[in-house]
């Protein structure tokens, strides 16, 4: 009897680990359904069950009006309801998955102590910040910038936590902050914003008055966008396919040239600059929630890649890149939403080596950044929150 039943664990857990996947996880975010309001399982009238943040995006603001993303079924917010199946199915196989994903994860952690961050404080919170998006350091004051979807979309936080000020205005016009996606500081203080609501991007002085604003036809979709050394700004475009550099004259708020560095990219999203070797990292999001971590260096050639597939020989559940950065030494460093948790990946030369860094405390990491000091803000949408951990190198 007992030989039987330890045969019948591994297929048990291959059950278990199969239904987790295919089950209880969101197509549209890739998140895992629980329990908690963001995450519940929702029905659409079709049959289709996304969760309830999901639903809250997928919705007009206004009239609730939405489409099934996978069927285009036409619906409203408020005509879904709580899938009963799936949140049954999680009470039963809840003692069954924690093992499963818990256990390797905390041995993970452990064997990656000298790399391992310790959390010392957060700050914005709901009301504060509202569905952040994007966050950036200004190098010269150490002071924080985060882009969200308050009234005023970019909001300003002293090294302290403290809010120093805010700009942008939500509205239509063409100084106007309208949908903003990820945010930069540049060496001298101006802040550069990608705005997917007129398809532009935007640079305002640090007080908040509009400089220039880059759009007419000029961009499909920019998502990412980053600071060079040289005070560039590389911007992604995420329908394009393309990686641009930007020369701007921020004193004068004057466009002195565009170049193309990258035309066949994957849905690009996210992107770093390493100060330390001028690589530039690039997050592409292919179809089918996978993701794709590229590595080019400062002329451009390919340095490394690793994509989901990848990752996940080396980590116990699939990683799902959220966002991208180097820390001082030249590693790449990721957010992972599946798992919440933030990986590092070592340097592209020797991809992939992948090291937990973050493995609690998280719930939907979207935006990194190291400052001189050696601490990692992470910008958690979920928490509506940037929290500061400090690198612990033993």
């Amino acid at each position: 009897m007992g030989a039987e039943a330890s045969e019948g664990r591994p297929a048990l857990r291959e059950l278990v680990r199969e239904a987790e996947i295919s089950l209880l996880e969101c197509k549209v975010c890739f998140e895992r359904f629980g329990h908690r309001q963001q995450r519940r399982p929702r029905n659409l009238p079709c049959g289709h069950v996304v969760c309830l943040a999901c639903v809250a995006a997928l919705a007009h603001p206004r009239t609730l009006a939405l489409e099934c993303p996978f069927c285009r079924r036409a619906c409203r917010g408020c005509d879904t309801s709580d899938c009963l199946p799936v949140l049954h199915l999680l009470e039963l196989l809840g003692s069954a998955l924690r093992p499963s994903s818990a256990a390797p994860r905390a041995a993970a952690a452990a064997a990656c102590a000298p790399g391992a961050l310790t959390c010392l404080h957060s700050f914005g919170g709901w009301g504060t910040l509202v569905n952040p998006t994007g966050l950036a350091l200004c190098p010269k004051t150490g002071r924080v910038v985060v882009v969200h979807d308050g009234k005023r979309r970019v909001k300003v936080f002293d090294s302290g936590g403290g809010c120093a000020h805010q700009f942008g205005e939500k509205g239509d016009a063409a100084q106007d902050v309208r949908y903003p996606l990820d945010v930069a500081v540049t060496n001298d203080c101006h802040v550069v914003i990608t705005d997917a609501g007129d398809r532009s991007v935007k640079v305002f002085d640090f007080f908040g008055q509009v400089k220039l604003v880059v759009g007419g036809g000029r961009f499909s979709l920019p998502w990412g966008v980053e600071i060079t050394p040289q005070n560039g700004v590389v911007v992604t475009d995420a329908e394009a396919g393309a990686l641009h550099l930007l020369k701007v004259d921020f004193a004068e708020g004057v466009l002195r040239g565009t170049q193309k560095l990258q035309a066949a990219l994957c849905s690009p999203r996210g992107v770093a600059v390493s100060w330390l070797t001028g690589a530039i990292a690039v997050l592409e999001h292919p179809a089918g929630g996978r993701t794709r971590v590229k590595v080019f260096g400062s002329r451009m050639q390919l340095l490394g890649q690793v994509d989901t597939f990848g990752l996940s020989l080396f980590f116990p559940s699939q990683v799902t890149a959220s966002a991208v950065t180097f820390d001082h030494q030249g590693n790449v460093i990721v957010a992972e939403t599946s798992g919440a948790a933030i990986l590092c990946l070592g340097k592209p030369e020797e991809f992939p080596v992948v090291k937990p860094m973050v493995t609690q405390g998280l719930c939907r990491p979207v935006a990194l950044a190291f400052t001189k000091e050696n601490s990692l803000l992470v910008l958690d949408a979920a928490s509506h929150s940037v929290k500061v951990y400090k690198v612990d190198w033993g």
